[in-house]
């Protein structure tokens, strides 16, 4: 071969090579200078620079950044010396917009997933406080959020994502939100700490048009709410929306809203079908574990199975409310609820509370174990032990005497899920 067409050949191989290098093998940056390697300052600057399929180490510290990522790569913080604690912190100025959810509403995420990127994130604190977001038309104060993209969240901590005290009515406020309306990417949400939320602490949600949403599971997270308050009717999880999944093995406890006519649940499926609910742990809620569905959103909480969990001290209202149709109860130990243990709840219509299966559940304490409201028909109710409850099983009402201890009778309300129109 002639030498100028030998070297020519042999440079395009190895510019070919090179680019094929930064796709097919993964690379590792740091953030900070805790370890050798390529560092960075900002993980923003690290994102930006690193190849697809890349590690971002994270070294303990304060990022005062919000950070957007639209390709496949692994985010996570380590360890150095004594120190664990990566933490991302709004930036001196506050938070400001970054992008819209995938109903068009403006949103102020920290740490921001989208483009079908493919992404973990792992070991990361990422902490709300002083984002400098007011008015009820301020963008909705994210912790981590996910938009049509895949990937992993777990063994994070996510807190005080909040509104200031004044606007903390608004809606607005999600500590971890996955939402797609392109195809059902997967996310598993996992082993988390989340706590100190305005609205929510896991949403998962779909288009709300009839169409799928992401498939994710949410497994081992830790969700603690604000406790009793009069401000804002809070949800621990929340999957809705058509998008599916798994909730399994989580704890959730102080979601408990004051005020009128809503309720704060532990573990909210809004008009997503064929969800499964199991040994969670779910305590000091308003209402525990609620199936519902809205005809507005184009689709019903049916086919829910709920199964294994322990529920424990519910204030208020039902510990399971059943407000849809063909859902499983099976399993589960209430202890305290301070309505009714189970309500196959008609007063989400189109769903009339019916055809569902109830059997093997424990309940102790409750004005009815189970509760069959007017409308209810076609349910399978099997063998379930009672202990201290005013009515085994109550049937043709919505409403048992309550406990001692509650005010005022049980009345129909809806659980406040956080909407496509924040209202």
């Amino acid at each position: 071969m002639h030498p100028i067409r030998s070297f020519t050949f042999s440079c395009l191989a190895l510019i070919v090579l090179v680019g094929l290098s930064g796709q097919a093998f993964a690379t590792t940056v740091i953030v900070g200078t805790c370890k050798t390697g390529v560092h960075f300052s900002t993980i923003g600057a690290a994102v930006t620079a690193a190849p697809v399929g890349a590690t971002i180490d994270v070294c303990p510290g304060t990022y005062p950044e919000q950070v957007a990522i639209s390709k496949n790569l692994t985010l996570i913080g380590i360890a150095s010396g004594t120190s664990d604690a990566a933490v991302v912190v709004t930036p001196a100025t506050g938070l400001v917009q970054n992008g819209l959810d995938i109903y068009g509403n403006p949103v102020a995420a920290q740490i921001f997933v989208q483009g079908g990127a493919d992404v973990t994130i792992s070991h990361l604190t990422v902490d709300g406080s002083n984002n400098q977001l007011s008015g009820c038309g301020a963008p909705d104060p994210i912790g981590i959020y996910y938009q049509n993209s895949s990937g992993k969240i777990t063994d994070n901590a996510v807190r005080d994502v909040l509104m200031d005290p004044a606007d903390q009515g608004c809606q607005l406020g999600l500590a971890i939100n996955v939402e797609s309306n392109t195809g059902t990417p997967a996310v598993t949400i996992s082993d988390n700490s989340v706590r100190n939320y305005d609205k929510n602490g896991i949403t998962v949600s779909g288009p709300a048009t009839g169409a799928p949403g992401p498939d994710a599971t949410v497994s081992a997270n830790t969700v603690i709410g604000l406790g009793a308050t009069s401000v804002i009717a809070q949800n621990g999880i929340q999957i809705g929306f058509g998008a599916t999944g798994s909730v399994t093995s989580n704890y959730v406890a102080d979601d408990i809203y004051t005020g009128p006519t809503y309720g704060s649940s532990g573990i909210l499926i809004y008009d997503s079908a064929g969800i499964t609910v199991t040994s969670n742990t779910v305590e000091s809620t308003q209402l525990a574990i609620v199936p519902v569905t809205d005809p507005t959103y184009f689709g019903t909480g049916d086919g829910t199975v709920i199964k294994s969990n322990h529920v424990g001290g519910t204030q208020n209202f039902d510990a399971l409310d059943l407000c849809s149709d063909g859902n499983t109860a099976q399993s589960n130990t209430i202890y305290g609820s301070a309505q009714s243990g189970i309500h196959l709840d008609d007063t989400c219509p189109p769903s009339t509370g019916s055809s569902n299966t109830v059997n093997t559940n424990t309940i102790n304490e409750a004005c009815a174990g189970i509760l069959i409201g007017p409308s209810s028909s076609g349910n399978a109710i099997g063998t379930n032990t009672f202990m201290n409850v005013t009515n085994t099983t109550l049937t043709g009402s919505d409403s048992c005497s309550p406990l001692a201890q509650v005010a005022g009778k049980h009345h129909s309300l809806r659980p406040s899920p956080s909407k496509p129109n924040r209202n």
